[in-house]
């Protein structure tokens, strides 16, 4: 009775224990979030809980199942597989850390930042940091998993004085892979593209959505995702409209009869512009580019706060004054002469 009592005791009270521990945990850390509003640290911490409590209770049954009884014929065994547990657990906790500690110092500099290209730079950073400590953690922890199996061990004394030439066949076999891990570094702290940014890559206009080690989103105005290697914003050629800001000035074309009204039309996009919210009233102004045989090129510049708000302006502004000339003057249309030309004076 004795054999059974006990394993099931100190089972109940490792569990009962940690329950008990991570319910403090989760009052103290939500206390402090209260107290300290600045930071939303405490409360992002809060998410540490469960791996908190994996990490105890397998602790506490490490420490312990010998003495107890627990599966007394396979005890190595049992003891392998919380010891595989406490590493897995460790390591998710310190990941849970890790991103909580990130997302906090993120918060809080963007909170009192307000230069937005800052704040997209910091965010690009900190991603890219928080996925490379991600990776550490985890590798860090698959090797020591490993480790604990004595084979393994042995294997690794054997292959120690070989890692050399592995290295260099891992590394070439690796080439573009390594590319775009240094591209992505470089990305990160060079600050040449950001998460956020308003991007022009072959063509296709876009917004940045993701950066990771490896590859890059973009994501359309049409919803669509634009995957690409890291590496591409290294070696190749690209728009970056938010590069410096993220003012935008955008043109606005018609080609019209020669007889076209400029002054007025000029008038005209000054009333548009004032009935439009889109327009930043940096700049806004119209002249004649080119002419042809047949019509002139009437262009118009306008401004605006960022890529899509002059996107919106410039259709707004096209439909307009092409609304207006249809309705107000329509002679200034472009039209194909099929009457006699005027004779020379």
């Amino acid at each position: 009775m004795e054999n059974v009592l006990r394993p099931v005791t100190v089972i109940g009270g490792a569990l009962v224990a940690t329950l008990i521990a991570g319910w403090l945990l989760d009052l103290l850390l939500r206390r402090a979030d209260a107290r300290h509003t600045e930071t939303p640290l405490w409360g992002l911490l809060r998410h540490c809980r469960l791996p908190f409590q994996v990490v105890l209770c397998t602790s506490l049954l490490r420490a312990s199942y010998r003495r107890a009884g627990i599966l007394p014929d396979h005890a190595f065994g049992v003891g392998r597989f919380l010891t595989l547990v406490l590493i897995a657990s460790a390591s998710w906790l310190a990941v849970r850390i890790a991103t909580a500690v990130v997302d906090s110092t993120y918060a809080r500099y963007a909170a009192a930042t307000e230069d937005e290209a800052r704040v997209r730079r910091v965010r690009t950073q900190v991603t890219l940091i928080h996925r490379v400590v991600t990776a550490v953690v985890v590798v860090v922890a698959a090797s020591a998993m490993l480790l604990t199996f004595p084979p393994m061990r042995a294997l690794g004394a054997s292959l120690l004085a070989s890692a050399g030439v592995l290295g260099i066949v891992a590394g070439i076999a690796a080439q573009a892979s390594l590319s775009n891990l240094f591209a992505g570094l470089q990305i990160a702290f060079g600050d040449t593209v950001r998460i956020g940014d308003t991007v022009v890559v072959d063509k296709e206009w876009g917004r940045v959505e993701e950066i990771t080690l490896t590859f890059l989103t973009v994501r359309t105005w049409d919803e669509r995702r634009i995957t690409m290697p890291v590496s591409y914003f290294t070696s190749k050629p690209y728009e970056n409209w938010s590069r410096g800001g993220a003012q935008m000035t955008g043109t606005v074309f018609w080609h019209l009869d020669h007889g076209a009204p400029v002054d007025l039309m000029r008038e005209r996009l000054q009333h548009i512009l004032a009935e439009l919210p889109e327009w930043d009233g940096r700049g806004g102004g119209l002249a004649v580019t080119d002419t042809t045989p047949h019509t002139v090129q009437i262009r118009a510049v306008v401004t605006a706060k960022d890529a899509d708000d002059v996107w919106t302006l410039r259709c707004a502004v096209r439909e307009r004054m092409i609304t207006w000339l249809v309705a107000e003057h329509p002679y200034a249309l472009p039209r194909i002469a099929t009457g006699p030309a005027a004779e020379t004076p």
